[in-house]
């Protein structure tokens, strides 16, 4: 299994530090899990939010790039139909560059209708502008010269150099949790960037089988929240402020959205020394607690959802970054050997 690490880049008021001690810090954290024997750093995409949310992952992907020899590099995700899928295509064909081959490039669709208002894109788009840009990237990767007409793209013969080294091309994963985009992950034959949900997955395997490809050359990520301290009081006690802030957050995006069933309930938190008593009821179900505790729920996700790679999102909002080092750690010595 492959282990790995997402980063958010969150920096919340009233935590706030200034944000290039913010930024190295973070960077920091990623060498850090690099030496402790993670295989993959995550990075995640929003917009427009107060606490600075990476809006701008592939300049992050470089920086990384130049601090780091072994560990992997994906996007968890890249809200593609915000972008310009030519520009994207050229930036990661250089962060995969800088990378020496170590880079994984994983997108979305996105939700917030603030984000695309934002743009000045249409959100009722968004399914096609997803679409045309995976076929405008992949084919800037794979052919030369590379020509495509389509609603939001016309291009003629334009020839990418350099291409990335990876062959035919760096991975490509799509992360959706609805039936239709998770089907179209399937169909475009992308890898699959889950939320630890037995039904998704399942659904995407079936899809797989559908469209006439074997899950089993297909990767399944699950994301899920998790902090291992050495009891279980002591991990909540340290995460709750930090963990209600971020579920609030969430659970304001996602009401705004109004795509998801039972979007009501994300938006009604207790207070924060009362989350650990409901977390099956939390987005993202969020896994704290002692190793022993961790490591059984994670060993229950397992059981139930296809998991190629686990992505923990141990570096929330205005955590101190010394407190993430201590779980990194103490996950690296007590869990990571059996998952290996």
């Amino acid at each position: 299994m492959d282990i790995g690490l997402l980063f958010p880049f969150r920096n919340p008021p009233q935590w706030r530090k200034p944000f290039p001690q913010f930024y190295a810090e973070q960077l920091r954290q990623m060498q850090i899990a690099e030496t402790l024997g993670y295989d993959t750093i995550w990075l995640t995409e929003h917009h427009f939010a107060e606490d600075g949310y990476s809006p701008s992952l592939l300049p992050i992907a470089g920086a990384i790039a130049g601090m780091t020899s072994r560990v992997r590099i994906g996007t968890f995700l890249l809200l593609l139909p915000l972008h310009n899928a030519v520009r994207v295509a050229e930036d990661a064909a250089t962060v995969d560059i800088l990378a020496n081959g170590r880079f994984d490039l994983g997108l979305g669709q996105g939700y917030s209708p603030a984000e695309f208002e934002g743009y000045g894109i249409p959100r009722s788009e968004r399914a096609s502008r997803m679409e045309e840009g995976i076929a405008v990237i992949r084919g800037m990767w794979t052919q030369d010269p590379f020509s495509y007409q389509g609603k939001h793209y016309n291009l003629k013969n334009i020839s990418m150099v350099p291409k990335p080294p990876q062959t035919p091309h760096p991975p490509m994963w799509i992360g959706a949790s609805q039936p239709k985009a998770v089907e179209r992950a399937a169909r475009l034959g992308c890898h699959f960037l889950g939320g630890g949900d037995s039904g998704s997955q399942q659904l995407y395997d079936a899809a797989l089988q559908k469209y006439g490809h074997d899950p089993k050359d297909y990767h399944a990520a699950q994301l899920r929240w998790v902090y291992v301290a050495p009891t279980y009081e002591q991990a909540w006690n340290e995460v709750q402020d930090h963990l209600h802030y971020m579920l609030s957050w969430y659970g304001r995006w996602v009401a705004e959205a109004n795509d998801f069933r039972g979007a009501d309930q994300f938006g009604q938190l207790p207070p924060a020394k009362e989350l650990r008593n409901m977390t099956d009821k939390l987005i993202g179900r969020p896994i704290i607690g002692s190793p022993e505790d961790v490591g059984r729920q994670i060993e229950e996700m397992t059981k139930k959802v296809r998991t190629t790679h686990l992505v923990m999102g141990m570096h929330l909002p205005g955590l101190d970054p010394a407190k993430s080092q201590r779980s990194m750690e103490l996950f690296a010595q007590e869990l990571m050997p059996a998952l290996r």
